[in-house]
């Protein structure tokens, strides 16, 4: 199935797309038993975004690992989980997106609950971001990839990344002009989805850097449930 139309830019869709998702409050009396959270405070539908937002399933699709050894189906995710989608070649957003995951992933460890949370990055510069290139980033960026609740996810071809995050997910991403030249990069959105075991969006994060207490806030009630 095709997500609405897709993001254009990282400003677009003006105030609603600059506060999806991100405020922690809930309205009284809004409910969804398909989520533990509360609707976010906000003046839209999730049906108004591109991406799939508070109480929408994400899509059902498989995502290759690095090395192509296996493919993840997102909907058996057996853990509330966090998705979001870089590439490793970025110098702004990106390594604020990933850090915050990392982060995460670091109090997950130290405060017991590393086995009940599960975070997929996934990147939409598969030409780039081979399995090597991966491994160097994660060092790059002190992420502790032989946990296993962190996989890189990789598209196994441009197509598909776009078919997977642009066309499903509802995740603008442009290359820069032109098509040779070594260093390009993308224009995209920024986008961290807190998913729950049913594979439902609890809460859409959509910012350049989201704020990791409240990510741990909404994390621990969502495994708590």
């Amino acid at each position: 199935m095709r997500r609405r139309t897709v993001l254009k830019s990282t400003g677009a869709v003006g105030t609603i797309v600059g506060v999806a998702g991100c405020l922690g409050g809930g309205r009284f009396g809004d409910s969804n038993p398909d989520v533990v959270l509360e609707e976010p405070d906000r003046e839209f539908e999730s049906s108004d975004v591109p991406y799939p937002a508070w109480g929408e399933q994400i899509p059902d699709v498989s995502v290759s690992t690095p090395t192509e050894s296996r493919e993840v189906r997102l909907r058996d995710i057996e853990t509330p989980a966090l998705l979001t989608f870089f590439y490793s070649h970025c110098q702004t957003v990106c390594p604020v997106l990933i850090s915050t995951q990392r982060n995460i992933q670091s109090h997950a460890q130290n405060n017991g609950y590393a086995d009940a949370v599960t975070f997929f990055p996934m990147t939409f510069d598969p030409g780039r971001d081979t399995a090597d290139r991966l491994g160097a980033y994660a060092d790059e960026m002190n992420v502790d990839v032989d946990s296993e609740n962190w996989q890189f996810l990789r598209p196994a071809s441009k197509q598909r990344a776009k078919e997977v995050i642009q066309d499903q997910f509802g995740v603008m991403f442009q290359r820069t002009d032109p098509e040779d030249m070594d260093m390009y990069m993308f224009t995209h959105t920024a986008l961290t989805l807190l998913v729950n075991a049913d594979g439902f969006v609890e809460r859409a994060y959509r910012s350049k850097s989201p704020d990791e207490e409240t990510i741990i806030a909404d994390l621990k009630t969502v495994r708590n449930a």
